[in-house]
């Protein structure tokens, strides 16, 4: 039996989440955490019934996002298909990386789906741990990386190997846990196997979209009838497009920006976040 709760989502909580979501899905800070903290701020998501619908509806709003990415980044898919029809060497090879680091990820991964919803999905302590660990490690990265790495100039992913694509993938699997952020896995894993930021900010982009959307494609096999029961064609749509928007305007920032700067914003974002919920936490204001 699927329960209906649509009265509990108006259009503008439905921009909000669609905000939140489009801003953080590709920024290493954790959408997950990101929208549970707004759900709980705008007082929803308090039942079992409402939770089940409004995780449904984050897969709607998540389309959006990985969409408005495929679009920006749609020349490397492009050659990616080349590629796969013998007609472009580069293109194979990076669709031979991405599909090696999505399958080591999924094979991992699904295993450990029912695990992972069950302990730790909801939790404000153990995603708020995951963004405190998420921070260090960006800083840590940041400011005691080695002075000269091997790889590749930047803005290019034509040299990855298999290997280093194959660790890429296997670190995509710490992501699983919430507040982790799969961007900030994926970049760092880009990073720890030799790749320039821009390359590994590129890699981890073309890599999300493969991995997102096979993850969408599960989770609308498994609550397509809660969407359709608890929401209306407007309300899906305002969410995704929203989305879309804000997920294309956080991506093109963060291309730009880190151009000339280096990841360590994202470290001291999460780090702080992180003892503001805790503060939050201890004076039983969220939990």
């Amino acid at each position: 039996m699927v329960h209906t709760v649509a009265a509990s989502m108006s259009w503008w909580q439905a921009t909000i989440l669609g905000i939140v979501e489009g801003l953080t899905e590709y920024l290493p800070v954790s959408s997950t955490g990101h929208l549970l903290l707004a759900q709980r701020a705008m007082g929803m998501a308090q039942t079992q019934e409402a939770k089940e619908a409004a995780d449904a509806y984050a897969i709607v709003i998540q389309a959006g996002a990985i969409l408005a990415v495929a679009g920006l980044y749609w020349k490397r898919f492009v050659q990616m298909a080349k590629g796969l029809m013998g007609k472009d060497q580069a293109g194979l090879r990076l669709a031979l990386n991405v599909g090696l680091a999505f399958a080591i990820t999924g094979a991992i991964g699904l295993p450990s789906e029912h695990f992972v919803k069950t302990y730790l999905f909801d939790s404000i302590p153990a995603i708020n741990a995951a963004w405190l660990a998420g921070g260090l490690a960006i800083l840590a990265v940041v400011y005691f990386k080695p002075k000269k790495r091997g790889g590749f100039p930047p803005g290019g992913v034509d040299s990855l190997t298999l290997p280093q694509a194959a660790i890429i993938g296997l670190m995509q699997v710490l992501a699983m846990w919430p507040g982790t952020s799969r961007s900030l896995i994926t970049i760092v894993a880009g990073l720890l196997v030799g790749l320039s930021v821009s390359a590994a900010v590129e890699f981890s982009f073309i890599l999300g979209v493969v991995t997102l959307l096979g993850a969408t494609a599960v989770e609308l096999h498994k609550h397509h009838q809660t969407l359709t029961a608890n929401y209306g064609v407007f309300d899906m749509l305002l969410g995704f497009v929203v989305a879309g928007v804000f997920a294309a305007i956080a991506v093109e920032w963060m291309v730009t920006y880190l151009k000339r700067h280096s990841l360590s914003l994202f470290g001291w974002y999460r780090v702080i976040l992180a003892a503001v919920v805790g503060a939050l936490m201890v004076m039983g204001k969220l939990g």
